[in-house]
């Protein structure tokens, strides 16, 4: 099963990035998060949206 969200340390993996871009992408509104209690979380198809917006601007 495909998981629904990641945490900010699973998605700076996938992106190959590290915890300190992450956050940076999150705080310019670059990369999509939700946030349930205290934990924050990237919805997966965040992170496809945002390779989606870097493929346009590279194209």
């Amino acid at each position: 099963m495909t998981e629904l969200v990641l945490t900010v340390d699973e998605a700076a993996e996938r992106l190959r990035v590290s915890r300190w871009t992450l956050y940076n992408l999150i705080r310019s509104n670059q990369l999509r998060t939700i946030k349930i209690g205290r934990r924050r979380l990237v919805p997966a198809n965040a992170l496809a949206e945002y390779l989606d917006q870097l493929t346009e601007v590279a194209a």
